[in-house]
């Protein structure tokens, strides 16, 4: 079995982490501790997949395990959103512009890490699955796919591609290059778009706002 390497999730997890470490004390909900044991949880079974000869039941706690992280990771996310939203509108004095842009900022982040994370769980039964070529049907069709003589060979979706579709759907609100096929797919683009959307129209136009005034 071909296992796929997992050091750009990894990185991706820990960025999510350090962002929100560097939210401020009062945006910032749940202990510091708490984030960092759901990173830790989520990359103790994918380094223990490039270490233990027991694949099969890595693969199964990872797949566990990280649909946690991106669930806990969403629901992070919506909740320091809904913070931001109110001290905009009931404390607007108690945070200042230069707090609600970082705030902003490392939100818009995690929301693009996090959903980069959960489009390269789920797309065609995860990433052993695609590795391994097994036959499932896609969430997304990308470009190369389209146009396999213009693709490297034996060209298959990594996590870049799927970090750069979280990318492009948190900064265009649609789909770019890759297209979704199946509804789930959809659904967590809508979400991730409206998340992306509220934050820059909301929370950073009005950081901007108390900046320029």
């Amino acid at each position: 079995m071909h296992i796929e390497p997992r050091w750009p999730v990894v990185l991706a997890t820990v960025a999510v982490l350090s962002l929100l470490t560097w939210l401020p004390d009062r945006v910032r909900l749940l202990p510091a501790w708490i984030p960092f044991l759901a990173v830790t949880a989520l990359i103790v079974p994918m380094a223990a997949l490039a270490l233990s000869t027991a694949k099969a039941r890595w693969l199964r706690i990872e797949r566990i395990v990280t649909l946690l992280f991106i669930v806990f990771g969403g629901l992070t996310i919506v909740d320091i959103l809904q913070n931001l939203l109110y001290s905009m509108v009931r404390r607007s004095a108690e945070i200042t512009g230069l707090q609600l842009l970082n705030s902003s900022i490392a939100v818009w982040a995690e929301n693009v890490l996090i959903f980069s994370v959960a489009y390269w769980r789920i797309d065609r039964g995860g990433p052993e699955a695609r590795a391994n070529r097994a036959s499932t049907k896609p969430d997304w069709v990308f470009p190369q796919e389209g146009a396999p003589e213009d693709a490297p060979l034996d060209w298959r979706p990594t996590y870049i591609d799927y970090l750069f579709l979280a990318f492009c759907t948190a900064t265009a609100f649609s789909p770019t290059d890759a297209q979704p096929m199946t509804s789930r797919a959809k659904l967590l683009m809508m979400l991730e778009s409206l998340i992306s959307l509220v934050t820059i129209a909301a929370v950073a136009s009005r950081a901007i706002n108390i900046l320029g005034s």
